[in-house]
């Protein structure tokens, strides 16, 4: 056997085998996962967003939130999420609504998945986001003051919506207003509550006796 032929069939046995490799990726990277979750429902209590928190959570898209904080609560195997405070391990259909999925990967700052939850108050939130230190002393996240205006205090109107900050950070004859896009901001951050039940409940035996009306 020549050397040009053992050449084409090595260039051949190369083809081959990167093809082989390619489609056992795929199908164990894309379609196995595709046919596990194409059927995923929304758990009953998840609600779609609103257009207002749909647009705050493209601000949060636009503005990298992502790049420190995930929403997704991990197994106690991987991680003491449970412990944090963070909640229960996320499923599949707790993302139903979610184009594109917002994970994360890395956890600069803690996980957003039950945040609502945890700290319900919106006037927290907008102080939050305008001056993380006046909420978490020693955070590193940085503020967002350009979704807020200052105003002179007797410059304030009935329309708009004060940040209540903390004594220590508010000026004397200042008052902070939130703009438009923290609004919204903060409206899909209060949607972030997770703490339903992904799953049915589990029927009781008798039950189904009891709802059919049987005796």
């Amino acid at each position: 056997m020549s050397g040009k032929q053992l050449f084409e069939m090595d260039e051949k046995r190369l083809v081959i085998g990167a093809m082989v490799t390619l489609s056992l990726a795929t199908g164990v990277m894309v379609l196995m996962p595709y046919f596990f979750v194409k059927r995923i429902t929304p758990p009953k209590d998840l609600k779609p967003y609103t257009v207002l928190e749909a647009r705050g959570r493209e601000i949060y898209v636009a503005q990298g939130c992502v790049y420190c904080h995930s929403q997704q609560p991990r197994d106690a195997k991987q991680a003491p999420d449970a412990k944090r405070g963070w909640g229960r391990v996320s499923v599949a259909g707790d993302y139903f609504y979610d184009s594109p999925h917002l994970l994360g990967t890395m956890r600069t700052g803690p996980d957003l998945f039950n945040i609502a939850a945890r700290q319900p108050s919106k006037d927290w939130h907008l102080g939050h986001l305008y001056q993380p230190r006046a909420y978490t002393p020693g955070s590193i996240m940085p503020a967002y003051p350009f979704m807020f205006e200052v105003k002179k205090t007797q410059d304030v109107t009935k329309d708009d919506e004060v940040v209540n900050l903390p004594p220590e950070f508010a000026k004397a004859g200042e008052t902070v207003v939130t703009k438009a896009d923290a609004h919204a901001l903060v409206a899909y951050l209060l949607a972030l509550d997770h703490t339903y039940s992904p799953l049915p409940a589990i029927p009781v035996p008798g039950d189904e006796k009891k709802l059919s009306g049987d005796k």
